[in-house]
Protein backbone atom coordinates (compact mmCIF):
# COMPACT_ATOMS: atom_id res chain seq x y z
CA UNK A 1 0.00 0.00 0.00
CA UNK A 2 1.26 3.50 -0.81
CA UNK A 3 2.52 4.94 2.49
CA UNK A 4 2.20 8.35 4.11
CA UNK A 5 4.76 10.80 2.63
CA UNK A 6 5.01 8.74 -0.61
CA UNK A 7 4.09 10.41 -3.87
CA UNK A 8 0.78 9.01 -4.98
CA UNK A 9 0.51 7.53 -8.46
CA UNK A 10 -0.80 9.96 -11.08
CA UNK A 11 -3.54 8.34 -13.16
CA UNK A 12 -6.54 9.22 -15.26
CA UNK A 13 -9.75 7.28 -14.78
CA UNK A 14 -13.10 7.72 -16.53
CA UNK A 15 -16.02 9.17 -14.58
CA UNK A 16 -19.65 8.09 -15.02
CA UNK A 17 -19.78 9.75 -18.45
CA UNK A 18 -16.40 8.48 -19.66
CA UNK A 19 -14.64 11.79 -19.08
CA UNK A 20 -11.07 11.30 -17.80
CA UNK A 21 -10.44 12.58 -14.26
CA UNK A 22 -6.91 12.88 -12.88
CA UNK A 23 -6.07 11.21 -9.60
CA UNK A 24 -2.89 12.35 -7.88
CA UNK A 25 -0.34 14.92 -8.94
CA UNK A 26 -0.07 18.60 -8.12
CA UNK A 27 -3.47 20.27 -7.69
CA UNK A 28 -4.95 23.42 -6.14
CA UNK A 29 -6.62 21.50 -3.26
CA UNK A 30 -6.04 18.22 -1.45
CA UNK A 31 -7.73 15.16 -2.94
CA UNK A 32 -9.48 12.41 -0.98
CA UNK A 33 -9.29 9.14 -2.93
CA UNK A 34 -11.82 6.62 -1.60
CA UNK A 35 -11.54 3.06 -2.93
CA UNK A 36 -14.81 1.11 -2.68
CA UNK A 37 -14.89 -2.63 -3.40
CA UNK A 38 -18.29 -3.03 -5.10
CA UNK A 39 -21.01 -0.72 -6.40
CA UNK A 40 -24.48 -1.45 -5.00
CA UNK A 41 -23.12 -3.51 -2.09
CA UNK A 42 -24.46 -2.83 1.41
CA UNK A 43 -21.36 -1.43 3.13
CA UNK A 44 -20.09 0.46 0.07
CA UNK A 45 -23.56 1.94 -0.43
CA UNK A 46 -23.59 3.12 3.17
CA UNK A 47 -20.16 4.70 2.80
CA UNK A 48 -21.18 6.43 -0.44
CA UNK A 49 -24.40 7.77 1.13
CA UNK A 50 -22.40 9.07 4.11
CA UNK A 51 -20.10 11.00 1.75
CA UNK A 52 -23.14 12.46 -0.03
CA UNK A 53 -25.01 13.36 3.18
CA UNK A 54 -21.93 14.60 5.11
CA UNK A 55 -19.66 16.29 2.52
CA UNK A 56 -15.97 16.57 3.33
CA UNK A 57 -15.00 20.22 2.90
CA UNK A 58 -11.48 21.33 2.06
CA UNK A 59 -10.67 18.47 -0.32
CA UNK A 60 -11.80 17.20 -3.70
CA UNK A 61 -13.40 13.79 -3.20
CA UNK A 62 -13.26 10.98 -5.76
CA UNK A 63 -14.53 7.44 -5.26
CA UNK A 64 -12.95 4.58 -7.21
CA UNK A 65 -14.27 1.07 -7.93
CA UNK A 66 -13.42 -1.60 -10.49
CA UNK A 67 -17.01 -1.49 -11.77
CA UNK A 68 -17.79 -0.40 -15.35
CA UNK A 69 -18.72 3.23 -16.10
CA UNK A 70 -22.38 2.38 -16.76
CA UNK A 71 -22.75 0.62 -13.41
CA UNK A 72 -21.24 3.63 -11.64
CA UNK A 73 -23.54 6.01 -13.52
CA UNK A 74 -26.62 4.10 -12.31
CA UNK A 75 -25.25 3.89 -8.76
CA UNK A 76 -24.34 7.58 -8.68
CA UNK A 77 -27.77 8.62 -9.95
CA UNK A 78 -29.49 6.38 -7.40
CA UNK A 79 -27.44 7.82 -4.52
CA UNK A 80 -27.40 11.47 -5.66
CA UNK A 81 -23.60 11.61 -5.89
CA UNK A 82 -22.17 15.03 -6.75
CA UNK A 83 -18.45 14.13 -6.74
CA UNK A 84 -16.71 11.95 -9.35
CA UNK A 85 -17.26 8.19 -9.26
CA UNK A 86 -14.34 6.73 -11.19
CA UNK A 87 -14.11 3.41 -13.00
CA UNK A 88 -10.97 1.33 -12.57
CA UNK A 89 -12.53 -1.35 -14.77
CA UNK A 90 -10.02 -1.46 -17.62
CA UNK A 91 -7.17 -2.08 -17.51
CA UNK A 92 -8.79 -3.88 -14.63
CA UNK A 93 -7.67 -2.56 -11.25
CA UNK A 94 -4.83 -0.43 -12.63
CA UNK A 95 -5.39 2.36 -10.07
CA UNK A 96 -6.03 0.02 -7.14
CA UNK A 97 -2.88 -1.92 -8.04
CA UNK A 98 -0.83 1.32 -8.32
CA UNK A 99 -2.01 2.34 -4.83
CA UNK A 100 -1.29 -1.19 -3.55
CA UNK A 101 -4.88 -2.00 -2.60
CA UNK A 102 -6.10 -4.41 -5.30
CA UNK A 103 -7.35 -7.70 -3.87
CA UNK A 104 -6.38 -10.14 -6.62
CA UNK A 105 -8.66 -12.85 -5.24
CA UNK A 106 -11.84 -10.77 -5.61
CA UNK A 107 -10.69 -8.44 -8.40
CA UNK A 108 -11.82 -5.47 -6.31
CA UNK A 109 -9.98 -2.81 -4.35
CA UNK A 110 -9.63 -3.17 -0.62
CA UNK A 111 -11.58 -0.67 1.47
CA UNK A 112 -8.87 2.03 1.55
CA UNK A 113 -8.74 5.84 1.50
CA UNK A 114 -5.86 8.19 0.75
CA UNK A 115 -5.71 11.93 1.45
CA UNK A 116 -3.30 13.53 -1.02
CA UNK A 117 -1.85 16.96 -0.30
CA UNK A 118 -1.72 19.65 -2.98
CA UNK A 119 1.72 18.37 -4.10
CA UNK A 120 0.34 14.85 -4.66
CA UNK A 121 1.94 13.19 -1.64
CA UNK A 122 -0.03 10.92 0.68
CA UNK A 123 -0.75 12.93 3.83
CA UNK A 124 -2.97 10.33 5.53
CA UNK A 125 -4.48 6.95 4.76
CA UNK A 126 -6.74 4.34 6.27
CA UNK A 127 -7.66 0.79 5.35
CA UNK A 128 -10.61 -1.07 6.84
CA UNK A 129 -11.22 -4.80 6.91
CA UNK A 130 -13.80 -6.28 4.56
CA UNK A 131 -17.30 -5.35 5.65
CA UNK A 132 -16.22 -2.55 8.02
CA UNK A 133 -17.21 0.98 6.95
CA UNK A 134 -14.83 3.91 7.26
CA UNK A 135 -15.80 7.10 9.09
CA UNK A 136 -16.50 10.39 7.33
CA UNK A 137 -15.60 12.08 10.64
CA UNK A 138 -12.09 10.59 10.29
CA UNK A 139 -11.87 12.05 6.77
CA UNK A 140 -12.85 15.48 8.08
CA UNK A 141 -10.29 15.28 10.89
CA UNK A 142 -7.53 14.29 8.44
CA UNK A 143 -8.39 17.18 6.09
CA UNK A 144 -8.48 19.61 9.03
CA UNK A 145 -5.10 18.37 10.28
CA UNK A 146 -3.63 18.80 6.81
CA UNK A 147 -4.97 22.36 6.63
CA UNK A 148 -3.12 23.01 9.89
Amino acid sequence: MVAVADRAPVLELPDTHGTPVRVGGVRPRPQLVVFLPFAFSRVCGGELRALVEEPVGGADVVAVTCDPVFTLRAWGEQEGVTFPLLSDFWPHGQAARAFGVLDDASGAPQRATFLLDDDGAVAWSVRSPAGVARSVADYRAAVAALAG
